[in-house]
């Protein structure tokens, strides 16, 4: 494969409260897509538990100490001792040689009742090469009924992340971190660029109500505005408490054409980023470089 290109692939979830499930459902769909030559591979947000505010408190971990922030600088000790599930994901990470990005995890933060909803990248080792904790809760009265109200349960993080990948190539690229509900804001994304990204992630649990008129829309956009690839893992389905998710897991190009999508059920999407491309729309439409405003 060219230096300038790079294998992605992109999970569609149905995960619940069993994290036993989950790690195999997710471990399967993780096992396909490196088969396919995936070099980075995404899972969704709620990737190893979705369902009760309590219950997910109760699955909080310790993410590796020494993880930098913006830089992703990774930790050699690796997974934190006391972190079973993140010791599962890094050497699922490991012993297939990709970049496994987990999307929202519980993450343990000062408050006990409200761990971070972190995103958590492991490198091709198996280290914790880099983490972000979701910065934009999702408090919402939704259509027809029912709200989520993610502050009550969560505490937000207040840190952009960019950080480097390798391909098997030795091609370096820049990864832009975000969850989910972080998708309805654009200035993330506007700093992650400016800080050099190159691909755009947004591993998410949209919901069943919001995703038919939003998700497509809002990725499509992102991707768009930022000239970026933009990689959408995603939960689909029914899930405990009464919640349901969108799906249609997704990768986007920086044009926003939709280059590869998951359709109904659990399984993955796969594509062939091109950088040359990206500079390609970059240069011909040189609108990053054309901003006025801040």
């Amino acid at each position: 494969m060219s230096q300038e290109r790079m294998r992605v692939a992109v999970v569609q979830l149905n995960a619940s409260e069993d994290v036993e499930a989950n790690l195999a459902a997710l471990t399967a769909q993780v096992e396909a897509a490196a088969a396919d030559g995936a070099e980075l591979i995404g899972l969704p947000e709620n990737a190893t538990f979705l369902g009760s505010e309590q219950l997910k408190c109760e699955q909080a971990e310790i993410i590796g100490a020494g993880v930098g922030g913006a830089e992703g600088v990774a930790d050699p000790r690796g997974p934190d001792p006391s972190s079973p599930v993140q010791a599962r994901l890094a050497a699922l990470a490991a012993r297939h040689g990709v970049y496994l990005l987990v999307g929202g995890v519980p993450e343990h933060s000062g408050d006990e009742s409200r761990p971070y909803n972190t995103s958590v990248l492991f490198d091709r080792s198996g280290v914790t090469h880099a983490r972000y904790r979701k910065i934009h809760l999702f408090d919402i009265d939704l259509p027809g009924g029912g709200s989520l109200r993610e502050s009550h349960a969560t505490t937000g993080g207040d840190e952009v992340v960019v950080t480097e990948v390798v391909s098997r190539a030795g091609r370096r690229c820049k990864l832009g971190l975000s969850v989910c509900y972080d998708l309805r804001f654009p200035e993330l994304y506007r700093a992650q660029v400016a800080a050099g990204a190159e691909i755009l992630t947004v591993p998410a649990a949209f919901t069943a109500q919001t995703g038919p008129a939003h998700w497509r829309v809002l990725l499509r956009a992102r991707a768009i505005e930022n000239q970026c690839w933009l990689l959408a893992p995603a939960q689909w389905g029914k899930h405990p408490r009464d919640r349901a998710s969108h799906g249609h897991a997704m990768i986007v190009d920086p044009w926003g054409t939709v280059v590869a999508e998951c359709s109904e059920g659990v399984g993955f999407a796969a594509a062939t980023l091109d950088f040359s491309y990206q500079h390609q729309v970059r240069s011909r439409l040189p609108c990053l470089s054309h901003r006025r405003l801040p």
